[in-house]
């Protein structure tokens, strides 16, 4: 069941999985940090995505995110930066108490860390929230039901130079394409989140 995953046993469960990784990202140095907000949209278990401004300068304007961004020599740690992003572009206070902990990190093209931090930020309703028009100008979400479905899910396979570099994971059929990174991280936190439902290789087997 889903809503096992917004349950206390389900919490206690992912707590535990991330425990290890959250200890050791935590005092290693980062590029930036995202927080993949894990959330209740009338009832319905989610992630929480944004729809970056096109009026940002830099490769990644106007792509599908999570909120997020560049690690400050002031920030604590990874979670810190986490919530203060979260905070800075969608006016969403995020308690510390509400991380369950730091997914695997990912890496950007100049192989600059980045590290996905997942929280429960409970029931939300998206009218609510204050986005920063200057770097956000589409806030969603994707029911955990829709993202699971195998019809929503695809891959991209990447070449250079003629040839296979890598597969990545693609999500469809929503207000958005989610791919890149965001579609990694994504990938994680619902291998995470229902590990007897995501069945990933179904859609198209990686290096097929």
């Amino acid at each position: 069941m889903l809503s096992d995953c917004l349950s206390a046993e389900g919490e206690r469960r992912c707590r535990q999985l991330l425990a290890g990784t959250t200890t050791r990202l935590r005092s290693r140095p980062a590029a930036a940090a995202v927080l993949v907000p894990l959330c209740l949209v009338r009832g319905v278990p989610a992630l929480l995505y944004t729809l970056r401004s096109s009026r940002l300068v830099g490769k990644h304007k106007g792509e599908v995110s999570f909120p997020g961004g560049k690690c400050d020599p002031e920030d604590q740690d990874v979670i810190h930066t986490a919530l203060r992003e979260t905070q800075e572009e969608l006016g969403l206070e995020v308690p510390k108490e509400h991380v369950w902990g730091a997914l695997q990190p990912v890496y950007d093209r100049g192989k600059a860390t980045i590290v996905p931090v997942l929280a429960n930020v409970g029931p939300l309703d998206l009218q609510s929230l204050r986005p920063n028009p200057e770097e956000v100008d589409e806030v969603f979400e994707l029911s955990l039901a829709h993202l699971l479905q195998t019809r929503n899910q695809g891959y991209t396979h990447f070449c250079q130079g003629g040839r296979f570099r890598c597969t990545m994971p693609v999500f469809l059929h929503g207000p958005h394409r989610i791919w890149g990174l965001t579609a990694i991280i994504t990938e994680f936190t619902l291998k995470l989140l229902a590990p007897a439902i995501y069945q990933p290789y179904l859609a198209v087997p990686r290096g097929a």
